[in-house]
């Protein structure tokens, strides 16, 4: 495999799938420490989400084929809504949302990572079924990006002007810019200001901890489903967090 990204080594890889393997079959030997039972079934649900959704980044990172994406893609979804119905079970919420999008900018971020990725990889089935678990939850027609990504590939969405979060200016200005130069601009801008606008997010700064540590990549995959959706010319665009290599495939790939 040869590393889309400079601070991921063919050792980090190597040690993160070791681990991976090693962490699913404690997971699933262990109870994790909650005070009811409603609790661990909700933290267990968490975490094998959270360790799927970093095989998919990992796997990407290092240079594997972007076909072998689709089945964890799939995965992912399925376990979405496990967590979903534990968190709807612990706090007696049927409707609650897996990720506080509003509250929470690296939730916000995994959000639109993931439509992202259905997106780009065109699974537009299961965005569909990602999208039910946030809307459902109230947040439908209420951020300008999250309708953007959806309303080119799904029906009955909203046209809104307002936005949860300040680091997603640039990116939702780029779909708006009166010429495909400004468009192109401000989506380099978006890439250049991506990361240190995370430097809450747990993920920021793990490329820092070595190969034995957990990171799997920085990725602004929304900013390559933007410029897939509304043909902006990313050219010029070299930056770390650019999912170039998905983009292409999407344009080889998928009809729209």
């Amino acid at each position: 495999m040869k590393s889309r990204q400079k601070y991921y080594s063919e050792g980090h890889y190597k040690n993160f799938i070791k681990e991976y393997d090693e962490v699913i079959e404690l997971c699933k030997a262990i109870t994790f420490e909650s005070d009811s039972p409603e609790e661990e079934a909700s933290l267990r649900a968490s975490q094998f989400q959270s360790l799927l959704l970093d095989r998919i980044f990992a796997c990407y990172t290092a240079g594997g084929e972007i076909e072998s994406l689709l089945p964890l893609l799939d995965e992912l979804i399925d376990k979405y809504e496990v967590l979903q119905n534990k968190l709807s079970i612990l706090e007696q919420a049927p409707n609650i949302s897996p990720l506080a999008i509003d509250d929470w900018p690296d939730q916000y971020e995994e959000c639109v990572q993931v439509i992202g990725l259905c997106i780009l990889l065109d699974r537009i089935d299961l965005l569909r079924r990602f999208v039910v678990l946030i809307d459902d939850a109230g947040y439908a027609g209420d951020d300008t990006l999250y309708e953007d990504l959806l309303k080119k590939v799904l029906p009955n969405r909203y046209d809104v002007d307002q936005w949860y979060h300040d680091v997603y200016t640039p990116l939702i200005q780029a779909i708006y810019a009166d010429s495909k130069e400004k468009s192109s601009k401000l989506l380099k801008n978006y890439c250049e200001q991506w990361y240190p606008a995370f430097i809450q997010a747990p993920w920021h700064d793990t490329h820092l901890q070595g190969e034995n540590g957990s990171h799997v990549g920085y990725w602004a995959i929304e900013a390559g489903a933007i410029a897939f959706l509304y043909d902006i010319d990313d050219s010029k665009i070299d930056h770390m967090v650019y999912p170039k290599d998905l983009v292409e495939y999407a344009r080889r790939n998928v009809s729209r």
